[in-house]
């Protein structure tokens, strides 16, 4: 049971250093003590660890306007932030990290306003039957965390000008564009502003944990560390990596999330291996590569490579069937 609460504001509006610092705090969790990270970056797109950056992102463009692309460590899809988006950061150690708990953290803050909120399928939370939150996780050996987005007054055509959203994920949705399935809180509410949610999100941590928050700086974790993170963050190849010559491609969207499976095939044997997906369970996803490479490039042996019973490893081993190779 966390005995300490602890809440942290960012400083700035830069997404490298912000995600480096969030990446430093998972790593520097004290026992018992659970973390809440209020933080914004200025129109930036955020695409998940596993997804490709030229297909999620409308880079020329985005970086044209003085925008910035930027890469996180948790799975999911690809989410735009301007100064009207308030991102929140759940840490913990392993014991004392709690998904509904937290969750229920940010449904109070919103309920305070006298709106209705719920959770809504994998990752979502809506209000008036639209989306205004999206949810992503990490854990490490010992330390975890949950973040998300918190739509408050976000300029939603830019939504549309920089992320490339599939014709399947939105058929999923039941609707025709990613401006129609999501709303900002202040639309419903006008009380509700940056300010004021941050001011609830943090009464809200108190009451749901029983116990009063106490305020840290980011001034308080080593400079040399912090920097070095946002080295990695800011750098190209973490950002958008260096794409494999393909030999063969193909994917599909499947209720956990869409994929994509890039194979370099030399002497009949996968040499190269690049997945793509918004699926959640990124550390499954990194795993995948590393079951194919050295696989001869046939039905049954990428089939016998993926070994384990997930659901998502099932639906990749019928989407190879389904390919003939």
């Amino acid at each position: 049971m966390a005995e300490r609460l602890c809440y942290l504001i960012g400083a700035g509006y830069d997404p490298y250093e912000n995600l480096a610092l969030e990446e430093l705090l998972v790593r520097r969790i004290p026992r018992d003590t659970v973390i809440l990270y209020l933080w914004q970056n200025q129109k930036t797109v955020v695409i998940g660890r596993n997804q490709n950056a030229w297909k999620e992102c409308r880079i020329a463009a985005l970086e044209a306007d003085g925008g910035k692309l930027a890469r996180r460590l948790s799975g999911g899809g690809a989410v735009f932030h301007d100064l009207g988006n308030l991102n929140f950061t759940f840490l913990a150690n392993r014991p004392d990290y709690d998904v509904d708990r937290q969750l229920a953290v940010i449904l109070r803050a919103v309920e305070s306003f006298g709106l209705r909120a719920e959770k809504s399928g994998r990752n979502d939370v809506t209000a008036a039957g639209r989306k205004f939150s999206g949810n992503a996780f990490y854990r490490t050996a010992h330390g975890c965390y949950h973040h998300g987005t918190l739509l408050i007054d976000v300029d939603l055509a830019h939504l549309s000008d920089y992320l490339s959203v599939s014709v399947e994920k939105l058929a999923a949705k039941g609707v025709d564009s990613v401006r129609s399935r999501v709303v900002n809180l202040h639309s419903l509410e006008r009380r509700i502003t940056v300010e004021t949610m941050r001011d609830a999100l943090l009464r809200a941590f108190g009451e749901v944990y029983g116990g009063i928050p106490q305020k840290i700086r980011p001034a308080q974790f080593d400079p040399d560390e912090w920097a070095g993170l946002k080295e990695k963050y800011t750098s190209w190849q973490w950002r958008l990596g260096q794409p494999l010559p393909f030999t063969c491609s193909f994917g599909k969207r499947f209720g956990w999330g869409n994929i994509e499976l890039r194979l370099a095939v030399q002497n009949g044997q996968v040499a190269g291996c690049e997945v793509f997906s918004d699926a959640m369970d990124a550390d499954l996803i990194d795993s995948i590569p590393r079951m194919l490479e050295g696989a001869a490039c046939s039905t049954d042996a990428l089939c016998a490579a993926l070994t384990g019973d997930a659901p998502e490893l099932c639906d990749i081993r019928s989407l190879i069937r389904a390919q003939q190779l």
